[in-house]
């Protein structure tokens, strides 16, 4: 009954079958491959994170040659020294730590040469009220800060608020947010997370940036295709057997004598 899988038509069309169904595996193995590398990735930058004590200064890692934060950078800890303009403190709203929303206390601290970093000295919960600000004010004079190194936040990350905001809080951290509400000379890319908060707030976690080599759209978009191929593969291996029975129920009509019906 199944003599017609030695016909030319379908030793070809067997071959062809098999040929897609090798491409599938192979394409789908590949993307699967592509989602483990990243997510290696992501375990291997969680454990560089976690074990990095060297401090340096913040100059070290953002220059001239390498401006920007990037995944290389983030969470590294830093050092910088200056004085913090408390007449230009700002509160970051919706904010959340350990599951609990709040608000971020962010004091600019200008540096000897006159640019600006970011440093984040803590988080407190609730919402920020006029006298959040001036309920933990910065020592005055120079000092050094010492933090992590953190991205700057994309526009509406974090359930930021793009405007609307009362004066002396901040929707978004990053320079141009920042450049618009202080025009110094110059902002340092991202900000700092200061390591002791003072009395009454606690100390920021790192946040991951966004668009990294992490575990990101991308990496679940390389999941995604991989179970397509596979879906693919088994799509060929459903259709084939599917014109191998019609054939063969045909072939069993025409051997009683009856026209075959195909459907």
């Amino acid at each position: 009954m199944y003599r017609f899988l030695l016909t030319p038509r379908w030793l070809g069309g067997t071959v062809l079958a098999l040929v897609a169904i090798a491409v599938c595996l192979w394409l789908g193995s590949w993307q699967l491959g592509r989602f483990e590398d990243r997510f290696s990735s992501h375990k291997e930058a969680g454990k560089a994170l976690a074990t990095t004590s060297e401090t340096r200064p913040i100059d070290s890692l953002l220059n001239p040659a390498s401006p920007q934060v990037t995944t290389d950078t983030v969470g590294k800890p830093v050092t910088v020294s200056g004085s913090y303009d408390s007449a230009h403190q700002l509160l970051v709203p919706n904010r959340t730590v350990d599951g609990k929303q709040g608000y971020y206390v962010l004091t600019p601290l200008r540096t000897a040469d006159g640019h600006a970093v970011a440093v984040v000295r803590g988080w407190a919960p609730g919402a920020p009220s006029d006298t959040s600000s001036a309920a933990v004010p910065p020592p005055g004079g120079e000092v050094t800060v010492t933090g992590r190194l953190q991205a700057g936040e994309a526009v509406g990350s974090n359930g930021a608020v793009a405007g609307g905001l009362p004066a002396g809080q901040l929707g978004t951290i990053n320079r141009a947010a920042l450049l618009n509400v202080l025009s110094y000379d110059g902002w340092y890319d991202g900000w700092v997370a200061a390591d002791t908060a003072p009395a009454g707030l606690t100390e920021v976690p790192t946040v991951q940036p966004q668009g990294g080599d992490g575990l990101t759209l991308r990496a679940f978009q390389n999941l995604g295709y991989t179970l397509e191929w596979f879906v693919f593969a088994g799509f060929v291996v459903f259709m084939w057997y599917r014109l191998l029975r019609r054939e063969a129920e045909a072939e069993q009509d025409r051997a009683l004598g009856l026209d075959p019906v195909l459907d």
